[in-house]
């Protein structure tokens, strides 16, 4: 399961910088078998590497967009797996499980061999929830506490939009955030599909992702 660091765990640094000089998860002394470390609102969380299922959705996202990219000489977008994401404003680093970004800027970075990409670089970014991270990737439950998210950093930090795919079996479905609010870190909702349905990503993206072989995790 996901962990999350407590105020008296004592580093040399914040999580943050840390995390940018690609320190934190050998302090922590991480395995290396995918676990991710990331910085979520300023805290640590942990994860472990993610399930089959979860990759094959990935997977059929990015053939969703490779058939839109051979039908159409054109389109001018590309896809991204799990690229660390460095949101300066806000003092985080994510680890978004898929981004997308205009094919110049794939360009750009490849020929730069970048470390790692920012906010402004993307257009669409991409999460699956698992059981051991749900609730980082989701707004914020409004409560006494409001403790940021992935979601709310995305906003935060003008992320144009935000595909979230949530296999929680108590709601599971496919949802389309969009028109970022800054300054509230919020989102409207563009979009919403459940699992069977074909997800039809508008304009300017124009992408149908097929979503027939996705399914709630084992509850």
């Amino acid at each position: 399961m996901s962990v999350v660091a407590f105020a008296q765990l004592l580093l040399p640094d914040s999580p943050y910088a840390m995390w940018v000089r690609g320190e934190l998860g050998e302090y922590l002394r991480l395995p290396d078998d995918g676990t991710r470390v990331e910085v979520i609102g300023g805290e640590i969380v942990v994860s472990p590497a993610p399930v089959y299922a979860h990759g094959g959705i990935l997977s059929d996202i990015q053939r969703g967009f490779e058939r839109s990219w051979f039908l159409n000489n054109g389109f001018p977008w590309r896809v991204v797996q799990t690229i660390n994401l460095d949101l300066v404003e806000i003092g985080d680093g994510y680890i978004p499980d898929m981004v997308v970004v205009h094919k110049d800027t794939d360009a750009e970075k490849r020929a730069d061999d970048v470390l790692r990409l920012h906010p402004h670089d993307l257009e669409l970014v991409v999460e699956v929830t698992s059981s051991s991270n749900a609730r980082h990737d989701r707004r914020p439950m409004f409560g006494r506490q409001v403790k940021p998210t992935k979601w709310s950093g995305y906003a935060r930090t003008g992320v144009p939009f935000y595909l979230l795919v949530d296999r929680d079996p108590r709601q599971p479905g496919v949802t389309l955030f969009g028109e970022p609010n800054k300054g509230e870190a919020t989102y409207e909702v563009l979009g919403e599909w459940k699992f069977g349905e074909s997800v039809r990503l508008p304009t300017p993206f124009d992408v149908e992702i097929g979503t027939d072989a996705w399914k709630p995790w084992n509850a």
